[in-house]
């Protein structure tokens, strides 16, 4: 009798130790936005969700002797940053390998992968990725359409393939010993779906667009597999604790994962059953010819690891990127009369995955930029939703769209999942590629869209743009290019539905509006800290804003040393 009551003093105070109320962050200027109580001044946190949202004057009530109390000064409180679309491996593939994201021109990007050659085997391939050549001081001495050549690098790399992603993720650039190894000469043809960017004798250039880019994926995909399985693990966890390390000190608290592979969610979810997975992930299996029942069967979690890993939505491909002429218009390119883009991804393939998402209950983000993209996949989604409003399928970017369908999103329940800071980074060339007229009726419509009635998920597309919510909260509210001209001002997000876009929205859009999103009692203790009030600072003093803590589930994951 006495071991029986023992261990139950044991469980009790256990469960007692479990209840506390481990952080209090108060004097705060807290936006909830919740309708109920949209400003507070104290957040108290109870293992990993919100316990009370108040005044100063409730402060007293709980503090317990263990309770770790933040004097936040003033500083302003919101719900964690959620990233609707980004690509988590990738992002921190890019913080790892060679960064060309911020080359001012081609000669920079020759250097960078010069100088990285010198600490590699022959053999070995050289990664990176970023370029982007309409952001080019000066086109590259030898190019094809603004494009570089591979001469440039291939005379200096005869014994290591070379592999650099567009900043797009659209397009390639290899050299000469990548393109032997994928067999690439000029007697290759183009395959459905891509180019092979060739000079004027038909010789490629080293460029790769599209589906085309797969016939050097592949053999790149050889390499790796041919590592020993512990230099793949390594490889993939320095990716994950680099791309986690950036996300915190961003404040991104959520990451929607928009395209993984069956082998990364393994992995992704032997961390989460470690709790080695320090922001929440919420991923989209990458279409493939594979997926089957069985494996959405197999791989569909919602809230595994203490709500730190869900899997329940498909990623596809209608098209391309505009800026390298990919993305599927209705009407011809300004500046290239003789295309209109491309389909990436044969219709008949993507109606059979909306078929499968649909059975088995995935919700379905396709990506699509052109207007006749966006118009084939609402179209798919019409048919196979059949008047189906609640299923919550996305569309990926969203980017251009036609007058005639912008009203459909709402109408059939879809959310447009688009990325705010892409308008400004784009938007200087947006206008040649397709002339104003389209630009300005169809380009980035945020407001035409939000006024529809329907749903905009804010991501940042990274790493294809900078992780950095708080930039693209500035584009959202602002349109402003790099020179200070805006873009088509009369689309801006009022600043309450830019950070809604970065937050509430992003959890309706993962079906977790009722966990996270904003600050209420009961939901994840999921909170940002920044040093300044991004409703109401000086719109030029946004981007002097600090994130200063990042809390997960009631932990702080990432506080500033610079206060």
């Amino acid at each position: 009798m006495k071991k029986i009551l023992f261990s139950i003093l044991i469980f009790l105070t256990g469960c007692y130790q479990q209840t506390e109320i481990n952080l209090i962050l108060t004097n705060a200027n807290v936006i909830t936005l919740n309708r109920k109580n949209p400003q507070a001044q104290i957040v108290v946190i109870k293992n990993d969700k919100i316990h009370h949202v108040g005044s100063m004057a409730d402060l007293d009530n709980y503090i317990e002797p263990s309770t770790k109390i933040i004097d936040l000064q003033g500083k302003t409180v919101i719900p964690g940053f959620i990233d609707a679309h980004a690509h988590f491996m990738s992002l921190g593939n890019s913080l790892i390998n060679i960064d060309l994201n911020q080359i001012t021109n081609w000669d920079e990007a020759v250097k960078k992968v010069e100088s990285s050659l010198k600490d590699s085997q022959m053999g070995d391939w050289i990664t990176g990725r970023g370029w982007h050549q309409e952001k080019w001081e000066k086109s590259p001495k030898q190019n094809v359409d603004g494009y570089p050549v591979h001469n440039s690098i291939s005379s200096f790399s005869p014994d290591n393939p070379v592999l650099l992603k567009h900043a797009s993720g659209h397009a390639i650039f290899v050299n000469a010993k990548a393109m032997e190894i994928a067999g690439i000469d000029s007697k290759t043809k183009d395959p459905d779906g891509g180019e092979i960017i060739r000079d004027a004798d038909g010789n490629p250039t080293g460029v790769l667009l599209e589906t085309a880019m797969d016939l050097v994926y592949d053999r790149y995909k050889e390499y790796q597999e041919s590592l020993s399985l512990e230099e793949q693990n390594r490889i993939n966890l320095e990716y994950i604790k680099a791309a986690t390390e950036h996300c915190l000190e961003n404040g991104v608290t959520t990451f929607h994962d928009a395209g993984v592979w069956f082998k990364e969610i393994d992995l992704f979810k032997k961390l989460a059953k470690k709790d080695a997975l320090d922001i929440r992930l919420w991923v989209m299996i990458s279409s493939e010819e594979s997926l089957s029942h069985k494996l959405l069967k197999k791989y569909k979690m919602i809230g595994f690891g203490n709500d730190h890993l869900t899997v329940r939505a498909i990623k596809q491909y209608a098209d391309g990127a505009l800026g390298s002429r990919g993305a599927w218009m209705l009407e011809p390119y300004t500046d290239m009369p003789s295309t209109s883009g491309l389909n990436v991804t044969p219709l008949d393939s993507i109606k059979r995955t909306a078929q499968l998402a649909f059975k088995n209950g995935y919700q379905l983000c396709t990506h699509a930029i052109g207007d006749r993209g966006n118009r084939e996949m609402l179209d798919i989604y019409q048919n196979t939703l059949n008047g189906d409003l609640f299923r919550r399928w996305r569309i990926e970017h969203a980017q251009h769209l036609s007058l005639d369908d912008i009203t459909r999103f709402d109408s059939m329940g879809i959310i447009a999942s688009m990325q705010t800071v892409h308008c400004t980074s784009d938007g200087p060339w947006v206008p040649v590629r397709i002339g104003d007229k389209r630009s300005e009726q169809g380009a980035y419509v945020w407001q035409k869209i939000l006024q529809s009635g329907a749903y905009i998920a804010n991501g940042t597309d990274s790493p294809v743009e900078r992780l950095s919510p708080i930039a693209n909260y500035y584009a959202a509210v602002t349109r402003r290019l790099n020179d200070g001209s805006q873009f088509y001002p009369k689309q801006v997000l009022s600043r309450k539905d830019a950070l809604k876009s970065l937050t509430i929205w992003n959890a309706f859009a993962g079906f977790e509006e009722n966990i996270k999103g904003s600050i209420e009692v009961g939901k994840l203790a999921d909170l940002v800290v920044l040093s300044q009030n991004i409703l109401t600072v000086p719109k030029d003093e946004i981007l002097n804003t600090k994130v200063l803590y990042t809390i997960v589930g009631g932990n702080v994951k990432y506080e500033t040393k610079d206060k």
